[in-house]
């Protein structure tokens, strides 16, 4: 009986938890095919994630020009970076540096 009321309890909480509203941002998406990050600009807010999904058949990367961070995407996967502050972001990929990409994050 007493294990009944306990997986009640935690049913009710798992209940509540998934109805409030998620303090995590929006997703958006830079996909990669033939070399290239598309759209090559973006704006997102902070606390936004951006997610890259590589549609080729080699590994990239999205590495900030500043080196701030460096998200390895392997062929066929996809990977992500939560914005954690406004500004410019210039980015490219280490292995084939004539990719590049912008992202205008935007203070919320």
């Amino acid at each position: 009986m007493r294990k009944l009321k306990y997986c009640g309890v935690l049913a009710g909480l798992l209940q509540i938890a998934l109805a409030a509203p998620s303090s995590a941002g929006e997703v958006a998406r830079v996909t990669i095919n033939g070399l290239a990050f598309s759209p090559p600009e973006i704006q997102a807010k902070v606390g936004d994630t951006i997610e890259w999904v590589n549609g080729d058949f080699v590994d990239h990367t999205a590495t900030a020009k500043t080196g701030e961070w460096d998200v390895t995407i392997g062929a066929g996967k996809s990977a992500q970076l939560q914005l954690t502050h406004a500004g410019l972001l210039a980015y490219f990929c280490r292995i084939h540096p004539n990719m590049t990409g912008t992202i205008h994050v935007i203070a919320d």
